[in-house]
């Protein structure tokens, strides 16, 4: 898996009891099959891409906070995409 969705699982981990949406890209993310960040991008519906949307500006937040700016960095590329 690529390091980018490996982050973006980790985060989902987190987020996939309380959110319906959190729930389902976490199980895509466990049960499909991508290449890349953009190919995962491209399997979401509207929801999900919201729901992305609004907890990964503190994803990206936190890491920086916790001087880890290689996940930063990798969790902004995923942010980019949903534009």
């Amino acid at each position: 898996m690529d390091k980018t969705l490996g982050y973006l699982r980790e985060i989902l981990s987190n987020y996939s009891d309380g959110h319906n949406e959190g729930r389902q890209i976490y199980r895509k993310l466990t049960e499909g099959k991508f290449s890349s960040e953009g190919d995962l991008v491209r399997h979401l519906n509207q929801k999900e891409i919201n729901f992305l949307n609004e907890i990964l500006p503190n994803e990206i937040n936190y890491a920086k906070e916790e001087k880890d700016e290689k996940r930063a960095h990798e969790l902004n590329e995923v942010f980019e995409l949903l534009f």
